[in-house]
């Protein structure tokens, strides 16, 4: 079988930096690791220097690694070059590879290297082989059919036939393996959701890889288990009803297990790709299907056109509509006795009014399915108060991963977490750019003040009768707010779509070519930095103005970008106005024939930054003039004059074609004049839509792992659960690898309390349920029952008492309920659905007079 690309990822781009004698590239190290291996190919394109040794952008060179960020040429030899090498790209490029299996029979006798998933069960692969042989050996003699659950007859005769088939030996020494092989048998009629999702991402992902070439086929036979969720033995007494759509869990889990799973309370948060395929094994599953149960689920986004691909849950017919009700509704349909409650709220701080002490008090559980590490931060923390377990899952393409968070046996979410996403430097977005991303990034920007805040800022003076003063807010920005303000209502306002049409040629004159003027006039081409090199060097390209050709095409994308420019501008400056639009290219020919473009001369004393420094430094300098101010909103038409009138600010949508035609050929525009790499727009939508794709065969997977850990969760009275037994876990399908692991356990803290040492972890707090006592009471009670020396309570960033506090105001809190004190400090009502209050206290040993560290205080006050 031929692999065209053997993993998911796309071809790596880098930014040339030196390539010195004989050959060896050195990368830009702002962009990261380059990531080839010795044997990979590159391509490289738009090189300067060298002689045009590597002008040649189809011309594949093989690479030898010699670090992170430099490689060796195989058989290029730039020695005899007389220019250096200035800038330019390298381009992976993905070679297809060769694979070959062995025929079903024979890798059926000989397996060859299985596939793992756990390396805490290295043996199990090879067991299962076994096992199933030993099954499909027993349908072959029974009509083909497996055996009864709870036949331990049939059960034992599978481990019979197991045993008869070991040649290899592998049942000697191992005392777990006669249980896995009953269980397997018990179980075999058995069809539970979460495996047929788990399985069925995995298979899906090979039919497509046979189909399309397209990444790493799994070599032989690949087991899965998740025998942690089964008791210690088989079950007695779960012969199938044949009228209970739940037989197949009775059957493995028992009836106790599936009467936990119709009675869960549980919150799912987000009905995207992940909630919806939640959703519908929760359905299959039963889950909150009960008299007692019940499912809240929430998004405040609307249903999309690009969600269809990938969101099985939603149709055409509902696009525009919320997520969480039409996912409520779907996941009802399939089961009818699902008690479900769909909300289109936020979950955060400004929503605690409705999720909030008296709605975490009911559940068992939360589940996310976040696109976001600012939410799941935010619910992990409510986890963590109210002692519940969180299901944390996500995917990122043929890439998933899992996490189980069990209160006081695994660590929380937050404990661990990636670093923090690079931003792009503004001035590196404003007049130094070098990746396709800067300049997509730089285009969205355009897009939102252009055509989105300049029409909130007009409709905001037409519609607030004391404009002036609400301004005063924007110290740094007021005058440029004012500016805009008059340019968009006065100096550029259209009257036709022939005036949106010379607007747009005007934007594109000083965008692309008079604004790169003018950084040139202030950094020559040649120009040396103080300490001797070139300024346009390293990651700052040296631009080049563009010369406004309606029928120009890049090579990269095959893009007509000026024209592209022009008629998206225009139709979107129109539709901000009220105007109706045009497309066809004849009419902006002969418009565009007759506009006249002013000549521009570049302006002395214009202070551009150099670097992000200078422009944190040009940002904080920036001050408006007051009287300037006055004078722009004094010109400015009187709203009662243009009564009525009103602009239609856009808000950017990755999914409006016309939206994205601006936003590409903007990017591709600027992109040019920095000769960087132009991309069309489907990539383009993926970039500036900051989409992260999701595809079904791994969001089923990863749902799949999660709805195992759900059964894990509920538990059964056969059998006791520690932390080995749990499994975060972490997948990519295209290599393909999957790996399950223990998830870790919570770190500890130490602390000596009434003279007996405290392992406590973020899992703990210092409870207290004594009803709303008094300042005096609270403190009486660490002195008495912990024989602690309370000197500081906070509650949030409030200092509620403190030893070095106006002694006055303390005797006057003393005598305060801990509620009051809290709303009196914080100028703040309490909820009346709030039940909780959290304080952090400092406090000494009496003892001892050492400091003791020490968890929150969870005080219920209601």
């Amino acid at each position: 079988m031929c692999i065209i690309k053997t993993n998911n990822s796309f071809p790596c781009i880098f930014t040339l930096h030196t390539l010195s004698n004989p050959a060896v590239v050195k990368v830009l190290e702002d962009q990261g690791r380059h990531g080839l291996e010795t044997g990979d190919h590159v391509t490289f394109s738009k090189v300067k220097g060298l002689d045009g040794l590597l002008s040649d952008c189809n011309a594949k060179h093989e690479v030898k690694v010699t670090g992170p960020f430099t490689f060796e040429l195989t058989g290029v030899d730039a020695s005899a070059c007389s220019e250096p090498s200035t800038q330019g790209y390298i381009t992976q490029v993905k070679t297809p590879t060769t694979m070959s299996f062995k025929p079903y029979k024979e890798a059926l006798e000989n397996h060859g290297e299985l596939m793992m998933s756990d390396f805490a069960k290295f043996d199990r692969p090879p067991l299962l082989h076994l096992a199933y042989r030993a099954l499909a050996s027993y349908a072959e003699t029974h009509n083909m059919e497996y055996p009864q659950p709870g036949d331990a007859a049939a059960a034992k005769e599978v481990w019979e036939l197991a045993k008869s088939l070991d040649n290899d030996k592998i049942l000697e020494g191992n005392d777990g393996a006669e249980r896995i092989v009953l269980h397997l048998a018990s179980g075999s009629r058995s069809i539970l959701s979460p495996m047929c999702a788990t399985l069925g991402g995995i298979v899906g992902q090979e039919v497509l890889k046979a189909c399309s070439g397209k990444f790493t086929p799994i070599n032989g036979f690949f087991y899965f288990d998740a025998d942690e969720c089964l008791p210690d033995a088989p079950l007695s007494d779960i012969s199938p009803s044949g009228t209970s759509r739940y037989d197949s869990t009775i059957a493995v889990f028992g009836k106790e297990a599936q009467q936990r799973l119709l009675d869960l309370n549980y919150f799912l948060v987000g009905a995207g790709a992940i909630g919806c395929e939640m959703l519908k094994n929760w359905a299959l599953m039963g889950v909150a299907c009960g008299e007692n149960g019940k499912i809240h689920i929430t998004d405040m986004d609307r249903i999309e056109k690009s969600n269809l691909s990938r969101q099985f849950l939603f149709r055409n017919k509902d696009i525009n509509e919320f997520k969480s009700a039409t996912a409520a509704k779907a996941a009802a349909d399939m089961n009818a006795n699902m008690n479900i409650v769909p909300y289109q709220e936020k979950v955060g701080a400004d929503t605690e009014a409705i999720f909030g002490d008296d709605f975490y008090d009911k559940l068992n559980g939360v589940c996310t399915a976040l696109d976001n590490v600012e939410a799941r931060l935010y619910v992990d923390q409510r986890c963590l108060f109210y002692q519940l377990p969180m299901l944390e899952s996500g995917t990122l393409g043929t890439k998933g991963n899992t996490q189980v968070v069990i209160p006081n046996i695994t660590e929380n979410y937050g404990a661990t977490r990636d670093p923090p996403e690079k931003s792009i430097p503004v001035c590196t977005l404003k007049n130094f750019p070098n990746q396709i991303q800067h300049t997509l990034q730089w285009a969205r920007d355009y897009f939102e003040g252009e055509f989105k805040q300049s029409g909130e800022d007009v409709n905001s003076y037409l519609s607030n009768p004391d404009y002036a003063a609400s301004l005063s807010g924007q110290q740094n920005t007021k005058l440029e707010t004012a500016m805009a303000i008059h340019k968009t209502l006065v100096e550029e306002r259209p009257m036709s779509f022939e005036d949106c049409v010379v607007w747009a040629r005007l934007k594109f004159e000083t965008l692309f070519n008079n604004q790169v003027r003018q950084l040139l006039h202030n950094f020559p081409e040649d120009q040396i930095t103080s300490s001797g090199t070139k300024f346009w060097s390293g990651s700052k390209r040296c631009p080049k103005p563009l010369l406004f050709d309606l029928n120009d095409k890049c090579d990269d994308a095959q893009m007509r970008n000026h024209f592209d420019f022009i008629v998206a501008a225009a139709n979107l400056r129109a539709h901000m106005f009220g105007i109706n639009g045009r497309t066809d290219e004849e009419y902006f020919v002969e418009v565009l024939q007759n506009v006249i473009v002013p000549d521009f001369s570049p302006q002395e004393g214009v202070k551009i930054a150099s670097n992000e420094a200078e422009a944190k430094e040009e940002k904080t300098a920036a001050t408006s003039d007051e009287t300037d101010v006055d004078q722009i909103l004094a010109s400015l038409p009187k709203p009662n004059s243009l009564a009525g009138f009103k602009l239609n600010p856009i808000e950017f949508d990755k999914d409006m074609d016309d939206h994205m035609l601006f936003v590409t050929a903007c990017s591709n525009l600027r992109a040019l004049n920095y000769s960087i790499p132009t991309e069309d727009t489907h990539r383009s939508r993926a970039i500036a839509g900051r989409i992260i794709p999701a595809i079904a065969t791994t969001t089923a997977l990863v749902t799949g792992l999660i709805c195992l850990e759900l059964y894990k969760i509920i538990g059964t009275s056969q059998k006791e659960l520690k932390i080995d037994a749990y499994k975060n876990g972490f997948v990519n399908l295209a290599i393909p690898f999957m790996t399950l692991s223990e998830p870790t356990a919570p770190a500890k803290n130490k602390a000596i309390v009434k003279g007996k040492e405290w392992d406590w972890t973020a899992w703990d707090s210092l409870d207290m349920n004594m009803g709303d006592i008094t300042l005096e009471e609270f403190i009486a009670h660490f002195e008495t029952e912990y024989k602690l020396d309370v000197s500081m309570i906070s509650h949030g960033v409030s200092i509620l008492f403190s030893f070095f506090a106006n002694k006055k105001k303390l005797a006057e809190r003393m005598k305060m309920k801990m509620s009051e004190v809290v709303t009196n400090v914080t100028k703040k009502e309490l909820p009346a659905n709030q039940l909780f209050l959290t304080f952090e206290i400092i406090a000494n040993d009496l003892d001892t007079d050492e400091e003791v560290e020490l968890p929150y205080v969870k005080y219920r006050f209601r």
